[in-house]
């Protein structure tokens, strides 16, 4: 149904717009006033069923002799439920079909009796299918008493074709509810579409959000923490060796420009203008050298132990930075809480069917093992192995220490 919010049709122009928007405005008067519509219709059918009761009605009469007032009367009954008939057809059809039934069974044949169409109309329109049956079984008997009384006409002349004329009318009135349903059903479905689109950006802004936020504290963490490495040992080798003092002064620098570049190429995607973006390519397992070096440098001893290295399907670029970026976080919890005597081995293991990646640090008895990995990281680190459906375990070992894994298996994409 055409409302006052709903547009013009697209596309449409010229006279065919003016009167698209001309009929808009009139349904949605029509909708906030129904009483205006009700009494102009009902009023015009009233004068013009007076006007033929003045005398014009004698020219289809079969008994012309029926008294005047007993036909202004008729024509008042079937001319005033008209204000009802959209609110209560079946009510409004029953009293003009009785009006009906005394004009036919006198002799007056009114004209006025055919605007019982109005009803039917409105009945096929608003009402279920079986109260169709009904009208037509109170519109029939006054056609019968009428062609018994008086047959000057044969049935196929006086009762067919006015019953044709109804079922037409009730056809008219199923099509217009039918082209009404559909369009109510595109209407809902556009809105119900519309709400659904509306989530999905929800959803995906906030994965996202989630997505920066996961590579902001890997790149910022990680980098911090070597940096904190870093100038706890300056400041021990200043008072010994100036010398080791300046080499963690300008390995401070170097760490410090490298998360400067990272943290403004993660954030230069999200400008507006893509051409000043940023786009260099996501660390992969090739970047490992360089990452344990920065590690070394803060005074962490790390070392990697590389076994079955794959040479016909490497890893896909993505799940290569998951790799990597597992790595950086486990590197960087042995930097914040394993202890400056600790030593951490990196194992990258190939079987036919997964990856397994183990991060094992030698820890300290003092470290509070039970609070590592309990903020972002974890989470993170999950996050990013369910991408590619690996999983993420960690957890102090028995004989002191912490034991980060990764599964992943081997196949080219994401699920």
């Amino acid at each position: 149904m055409i409302t006052e919010e709903t547009p013009p049709t697209v596309g449409a122009t010229g006279l065919s717009r003016h009167i698209q928007r001309l009929l808009t405005r009139t349904r949605a008067f029509d909708a906030r006033h129904p009483w205006v519509w009700d009494a102009t219709l009902t009023l015009s059918w009233t004068a013009a069923a007076l006007v033929d009761a003045a005398g014009g009605w004698r020219n289809t009469a079969r008994d012309p002799s029926v008294p005047v007032g007993l036909v202004v009367v008729l024509s008042l009954a079937l001319t005033l439920p008209l204000y009802w008939r959209r609110r209560r057809p079946m009510t409004a059809l029953a009293v003009m079909a009785c009006a009906a039934l005394v004009s036919d069974a006198s002799g007056a044949f009114l004209q006025a009796g055919y605007l019982q169409t109005i009803p039917v109309f409105h009945i096929a329109l608003t009402r279920p299918p079986r109260a169709l049956l009904w009208s037509f079984a109170l519109i029939l008997p006054p056609l019968v008493t009428g062609a018994v009384r008086f047959p000057q006409e044969t049935w196929d002349q006086r009762v067919v074709p006015i019953l044709w004329a109804y079922a037409l009318v009730a056809l008219l009135g199923i099509v217009v509810r039918s082209r009404r349903d559909h369009t109510a059903g595109l209407v809902d479905r556009a809105r119900r579409l519309e709400i659904e689109r509306d989530q999905e950006i929800r959803l995906a802004a906030a994965a996202e959000r989630t997505r920066i936020a996961r590579e902001m504290h890997d790149i910022i963490g990680h980098n911090l923490s070597v940096i904190t490495g870093l100038a706890d040992g300056g400041r021990y080798a200043a008072a010994k060796s100036p010398e080791r003092a300046a080499q963690a002064l300008d390995a401070i620098g170097t760490t410090s420009r490298q998360a400067l570049d990272d943290l403004r190429r993660l954030l230069g995607v999200l400008r507006d203008d893509e051409q000043e973006a940023v786009r260099d390519p996501q660390p992969t397992l090739a970047d490992l050298d360089t990452l344990l070096a920065g590690v070394r440098k803060a005074g962490l001893a790390v070392r990697l132990d590389l076994r079955d290295e794959p040479t016909t399907q490497p890893l896909a670029p993505g799940a290569q930075l998951t790799v990597y970026r597992v790595i950086q976080e486990a590197l960087t919890n042995t930097l914040k809480h394993a202890g400056p005597s600790a030593r951490t081995t990196v194992l990258l293991a190939y079987s036919p069917k997964q990856l397994l990646v183990e991060v094992v640090d030698t820890g300290t008895p003092t470290t509070a093992e039970p609070h590592r990995g309990q903020g972002q990281g974890l989470t993170g680190m999950r996050e990013r192995a369910a991408l590619y459906d690996g999983h993420v375990s960690c957890g102090p070992l028995p004989a002191g220490g912490w034991r980060v894994r990764l599964r992943l298996p081997l196949e080219d994409s994401p699920s």
